[in-house]
């Protein structure tokens, strides 16, 4: 059996983590888990290998044909493709050309009402400026909301990927989504130790968002 010296506390920041089995072989940097998972393939481990980004709970697609620099290289060139190089973003983008700093700034088609054409005319800007403005104050107030959701389908996530077969699954569920945690450690408690570890981290991130 293949077992991963990459293996940190669970306390540590680490954004991707791989299970083999029901066991986890390694938490780090998505270049350390890809070869890791690279080394138990070439060792013969037969239990399904499944790649988590630690935040999001989705599951990670390596390309893990070659060597350990073949699985490198690949994923260095897709980290950050120059395509997505300033594209919808606010940060300025400097050039060698003086005057104003280009933001970005992406056009689309949007449909309004002449009434809503009226007024943001006449707001400070025009009407893009407007807008920017509006879905910057939107994004500011359902900021926490929005976390708060995406911690909740981080959760649904893994456990349908982890534990979708496993008993008392939809009493956890149904448990976690109306707020109660010791019915939903009740029901994980004969699960698997380190299942229920990354489900314990991921219950700390949303309780800590909902508190705060």
């Amino acid at each position: 059996m293949f077992l991963a010296t990459i293996v940190t506390d669970s306390s540590t920041a680490y954004s991707h983590l791989a299970f083999a089995g029901d066991q986890i072989i390694v938490r780090g940097g998505l270049a350390d888990v890809a070869v890791a998972v690279h080394r138990a393939l070439a060792a013969g481990e037969r239990r399904t290998l499944v790649v988590f980004e630690a935040t999001t709970s989705r599951v990670v697609d390596l390309d893990l044909r070659g060597s350990e620099a073949d699985v490198l290289q690949r994923l260095a060139a897709g980290a950050n493709p120059a395509a997505d190089a300033a594209t919808d973003t606010d940060a300025p983008v400097r050039t060698g050309a003086p005057g104003r700093p280009r933001l970005g700034v992406v056009c689309r088609e949007v449909s309004l009402l002449p009434r809503h054409w009226d007024w943001l005319k006449s707001q400070r800007g025009g009407a893009s400026a407007a807008l920017r403005r509006l879905v910057d104050d939107a994004r500011k107030q359902s900021r926490g909301r929005d976390e708060i959701a995406a911690l909740q389908e981080a959760i649904d996530r893994y456990l349908r990927v982890m534990a979708g077969d496993r008993p008392h699954y939809e009493d956890a569920l149904r448990a976690f989504y109306a707020d109660r945690e010791t019915h939903l450690q009740g029901f994980v408690a004969d699960w698997p130790a380190d299942v229920r570890s990354h489900l314990d981290v991921l219950l700390r991130r949303y309780r800590e968002a909902r508190a705060a």
